[in-house]
Parts: structure tokens; C-alpha cells; sequence
């Protein structure tokens, strides 16, 4: 018995000629030629969503970033015990028309990115850091067996 399958086209062929050619669509204009990136399509104002990595060690959980081009000034970060979220904003720091890229795959404006965090943290402890273009933010786990002797007050 042989099940062998055919496929009319190269998938192959089809994927080196898509990576070989600019990240440019074609898209019916007054002027036939004119070029757009892929992203001009999309409103100013869309967010894009930041990729992160998350893990932990014995004592802590992390979120690590590549945030490029962002000051610390630009960034938002909040955090309760079961979550983290990242807000910022990557500005262009000059201006280029359209029809001047050959590439334009990198994302200009706004990101966020909230993510459940695999265990509680103590958000008051939790400090951030941004070293040659990661932001790392460290949070403490929260230690349900941790206890605390508090001393009495007299009024």
C-alpha cells in the first residue's frame, strides 16, 4: 500500500521567495506602484503587545523584557499579588515618510502587557530595572508560612 502524498506546489520554494522579499503589500491606490508597509494599515493609536518571559527562583519571580529605544520615565509597571502589568511607549525619534522605508517591522507607540503571575508576590517589595534595553522586574514570592512577632504598645 502506498500512501504517498503529493503536493502541487513547492511549499519550500513559497516560503524562501516570502522571506527573500520586503515586508511590503501591494494595496490598490490611485498609483498602481505606491507601497505600504503592512503596519501603515493599522490605527496610530493600536497598542502592540509586549513579549515577555517569566520565571522564577526559590525566592523570587521575574519578568524580563526587551524594550529598546524606551526610558524608564516611559514605562508603567503595575503589580498586586497575582499579577504584572507593563505599560510604555517607544517613540520614533525622527520622522520618515511611508514611501521612504524599504523595511518597517519594527513597532513605534504604545504596549502593554498583563500577565496572572504563577504564584502570589509581594508587590511592596517588588523592584524594576532597566539594563541596556531589558526591563527585569523582580518580585518577591509571598511566603504564606513567613510569620512575624509584633511587639505591644502601651497607650
Amino acid at each position: 500500500m502506498d500512501d504517498e502524498i503529493t503536493y502541487e506546489h513547492d511549499i519550500f520554494a513559497e516560503l524562501a521567495k516570502a522571506k527573500a522579499s520586503p515586508m511590503t503589500l501591494q494595496i490598490d491606490t490611485d498609483e498602481p506602484s505606491e507601497k505600504k508597509s503592512i503596519r501603515s494599515d493599522f490605527d496610530d493609536e493600536a497598542e502592540g503587545q509586549l513579549t515577555i518571559d517569566v520565571f522564577q527562583d526559590e525566592d523570587n519571580v521575574y519578568v524580563q523584557s526587551a524594550v529598546a529605544g524606551v526610558s524608564p520615565d516611559d514605562l508603567e509597571i503595575n503589580i498586586t499579588k497575582e499579577a504584572v502589568t507593563v505599560r510604555g511607549k517607544r517613540e520614533r525619534t525622527h520622522k520618515v515618510s511611508s514611501q521612504d522605508f524599504f523595511y518597517q517591522e519594527c513597532f513605534w507607540g504604545g504596549f502593554s502587557r498583563s500577565v496572572v503571575l504563577p504564584q502570589e508576590v509581594d508587590p511592596d517589595r517588588a523592584v524594576a530595572s532597566l539594563k541596556n534595553g531589558v526591563l527585569t522586574i523582580k518580585m518577591p514570592k509571598f511566603d504564606r508560612r513567613r510569620s512575624k512577632n509584633i511587639k505591644v504598645k502601651s497607650d
